[in-house]
């Protein structure tokens, strides 16, 4: 089973991923928690360069072809091989990051981007894509304040610097995309505490594959 956690910056979807982790490994799965980008050795580098705030420069054609690699070379080298060993996988952002931010956000063509991911995953898609949801001004404050106190506001702060304009395109973007995509996302209130949140992500898992899920 592969799951992705998607959302806006500071949405709690890294919290989320973390807590489902221990959730499955307590229910005896395996489980395989990644990242996007880093999810590779290329991906480290490359997540280097496109988070920065020395990178604020990079176009939006160049972001999105980095954005590709990095993906191409997660999938390879991380996801494919964990799923053929029958390990649930958890990926901090995916494919729909790139269609969201460089599509609605940037302006690129949405459906350019789905066709170019395809060519990245290798046909590895989502079972269940988690959409964290939340109004922008509160997922930046959460953001900020998170890279403040991890003292990554240079290293890791491009997208947080970005306008509150590129944030509600980036936002509604999300929504959109979901409501597109309706068979693979459900959509989450990200606003509650973080054990609130949870309890629903158990519940949506559990309403999504009761089989492997039971009450």
């Amino acid at each position: 089973m592969f799951i992705t956690f998607e959302g806006i910056e500071g949405c709690g979807k890294s919290t989320q991923s973390t807590l489902l982790a221990q959730w499955l490994k307590n229910h005896g799965w395996e489980v395989q928690t990644t990242r996007e980008p880093g999810g590779s050795r290329l991906g480290q580098n490359l997540r280097s360069i496109l988070l920065s705030m020395e990178s604020r420069d990079l176009t939006g054609e160049s972001e999105l072809f980095l954005y590709l690699a990095d993906r191409a070379q997660h999938v390879h080298q991380t996801i494919k091989p964990a799923l053929d060993k029958g390990a649930v996988v958890l990926s901090d952002r995916f494919a729909d990051s790139t269609v969201v931010y460089q599509g609605y956000g940037r302006g690129l063509d949405p459906n350019l981007l789905h066709t170019l991911n395809d060519v990245a995953v290798q046909g590895v898609w989502p079972d269940l894509t988690l959409l964290f949801d939340l109004p922008v001004e509160l997922g930046l404050k959460r953001a900020m304040a998170r890279n403040f106190q991890d003292n990554k506001t240079e290293q890791e702060g491009r997208f947080e610097a970005e306008s509150l304009a590129f944030h509600s395109r980036v936002r509604e973007g999300y929504l959109t995309w979901a409501a597109l995509n309706k068979n693979r996302f459900q959509v989450v209130d990200a606003e509650p505490d973080p054990e609130t949140i949870f309890n629903e992500v158990q519940r949506i898992l559990r309403h999504r594959f009761p089989k492997w899920f039971p009450e």
